[in-house]
């Protein structure tokens, strides 16, 4: 039972994260390779405050939200200057940077060491130093990203976001504000992947810089790909193929070296496959291009 709540916190975590990113690239048509960074900075913001200040959960929770909104305001400038290849690089080369800070600052972030002694909440009298305390806690945190979400993509502004996707200038055409449209797609998605980086750093208590890494974006980017993009739908489908498959392989007589590049081989081909036969992703509307 713990191992199926493991899993189910995991694949919480990774669903927000998806579909976060899915707002960006299956509704607003940016593609980034910058969100395991503010998954990142979500996590360090909490951390940081919770562990060295003392503050309360939830304002630390808030606060990181709002760092990382801050700073999704970078890459929102970088689509104004950069369209196609040349905003996925910047996206990267952001996406590298918070990685440099988070590894190198170490006065701050503690460097390679990480943050140790994370505090788990405290939500009505709910003990979540249990895994089923837990799993109750990401389960509802999760619930209302996913209605928040629903809410604002399946509304005018969605409908918008949609229009901009497929069609900019006829999008301006009509008088839609495509800026200022996908300033807000960015800092929505940035502020639930920050969401997501609370939970995982709370869950686990402790947290480093390898966490966050340009593969981790790749692998969230991956998700998006394989689930569909373009709805709620694909987004779930591709966090519980990508979180299965590794715990798959842990009931296969394989080697943990091997199981580990037999997991990206898996990733490669699932990707090659989808581009060749169904670009939209398993469930998806959006053409992926």
């Amino acid at each position: 039972m713990n191992y199926v709540l493991n899993i189910l916190i995991f694949f919480e975590i990774y669903l927000i994260l998806s579909l976060s990113l899915n707002v960006m690239l299956g509704y607003s048509g940016i593609v980034s390779l910058a969100h395991a960074a503010f998954y990142g900075i979500g996590a360090y913001v909490f951390s940081l405050l919770s562990v060295n200040f003392g503050i309360y959960y939830f304002p630390c929770i808030i606060l990181g939200v709002m760092v990382s909104v801050i700073l999704s305001y970078l890459i929102s400038l970088a689509s104004l200057k950069f369209k196609g290849d040349y905003f996925i690089l910047v996206t990267l080369a952001f996406q590298i940077i918070v990685f440099s800070i988070l590894y190198n600052w170490t006065k701050v972030t503690n460097g390679p060491y990480g943050i140790s002694n994370i505090k788990r909440p405290e939500l009505l009298g709910l003990n979540t130093n249990t895994l089923t305390g837990f799993s109750i806690y990401s389960t509802v945190i999760t619930s209302i990203v996913i209605i928040f979400l629903t809410v604002i993509l399946k509304s005018p502004f969605g409908r918008v976001l949609r229009a901009i996707r497929d069609n900019e200038l006829a999008a301006i055409s009509l008088g839609k504000n495509n800026i200022r449209f996908k300033m807000i797609s960015v800092a929505a998605a940035s502020g639930c992947a920050a969401i997501a980086g609370t939970i995982y750093a709370s869950y686990i208590t402790f947290i480093d810089p390898t966490s966050f890494t340009s593969n981790e974006s790749i692998l969230l980017l991956s998700m998006v790909i394989i689930g569909g993009s373009g709805n709620i739908k694909g987004s779930v489908i591709g966090a519980l193929t990508l979180v299965i498959i590794p715990e798959l392989l842990r009931f296969v007589s394989i080697p943990d070296s091997i199981a580990a590049n037999l997991r990206m081989i898996i990733y490669g081909l699932l990707l090659i496959f989808l581009m060749i036969l169904r670009p939209q992703g398993i469930l998806g509307e959006y053409k992926f291009k």
